[in-house]
């Protein structure tokens, strides 16, 4: 019988060393700052309404504030405080035409980002 302890090990070294020739070729090759600017955008979408915000963006290419709530089942004000969160991660832009304001993806990079993760998802769940 397979116990906790052997899934552990499968996980660790068992023994302790450095493949120079692989690690001095990556070592510096991602600066502080760009690590950082990631980690932003993946907490930024970490949150299930800003997930299905971006999909629903990148499937309509714009909506405003209120078909955005109306599609979330939520009020103009929590669909506005995602789209905020969402326009300081730079992963969405926004304008205003007459009374209303619209929002779209901000660049194709975001696009291709939530359609990859879809694609993930699916051929994952397809394994299960």
């Amino acid at each position: 019988m397979k116990t906790q302890t052997d899934d552990n090990r499968l996980e660790v070294c068992e023994v302790t060393c450095e493949h120079e020739e692989i690690t001095s070729k990556l070592r510096g090759l991602l600066q502080e700052e760009e690590i950082v600017g990631m980690a932003q955008i993946f907490k930024s979408l970490s949150d299930p309404n800003r997930v299905k915000i971006a999909f629903l963006l990148d499937q309509g290419k714009e909506l405003c504030v209120c078909d955005i709530a109306a599609l979330l089942d939520c009020s103009v004000a929590t669909a506005s405080h995602h789209l905020r969160q969402l326009k300081a991660a730079h992963i969405t832009k926004s304008r205003k035409e007459g009374k209303n304001v619209y929002y779209s993806l901000k660049d194709h990079h975001i696009q291709t980002l939530i359609t990859m993760t879809l694609e993930h998802q699916r051929e994952k769940s397809d394994h299960e």
